[in-house]
């Protein structure tokens, strides 16, 4: 059976969880921390960046930004149509998280929408109109206990 191999070494793992608990850090203030260069921090962050290992973003709360709804859907779906349910599930903008999954379930998806007016559209409008879409539970999000990315890498 073959390993993954992981495309990171120990420094752009270091460099990550830097970055894991604080996205504004400075290439100075990471290199000071691991004990290398700037520019070699440069250079590991642009190529990090390029070769979708990592993306820096805003996380936040999107009921503190005005949402009223946010959740996870968990649908059965026909597996001889995967590839193109997923395609279709991934180009729903309101759909911020899709993974087939295994278990009792073929598809994981979060989704976060303003009113519940919307979430019955991304039901019944974009997603049951999906063809190959079998069934879809809701699972609303009432409150955050613990929202967070920094889950390290698996070379720590």
């Amino acid at each position: 059976m073959k390993r993954y191999q992981a495309k990171i070494d120990t420094i752009d793992s270091q460099m990550i969880q830097l970055l894991q608990k604080d996205g504004r850090i400075s290439n100075i203030a990471i290199a000071k921390k691991i004990g290398i260069a700037e520019s070699t921090v440069r250079t590991r962050f642009k190529r990090l960046i390029d070769e979708n290992i990592i993306k820096i973003v805003a996380m936040s709360n999107p009921f503190d930004l005005g949402f009223q709804v946010a959740g996870n859907f968990k649908i059965n779906i026909d597996l001889k149509q995967k590839d193109r349910i997923m395609e279709e599930l991934v180009a729903i903008k309101e759909l911020w998280y899709v993974v087939l999954s295994t278990g009792g379930t073929d598809v994981d998806a979060d989704f976060i929408v303003p009113r519940f007016e919307d979430l019955k559209a991304l039901i019944f409008e974009k997603i049951n109109k999906i063809e190959g879409i079998k069934n879809i539970e809701t699972s609303l999000i009432m409150q955050y206990g613990k929202h967070t990315f920094e889950w390290g890498t698996a070379i720590d």
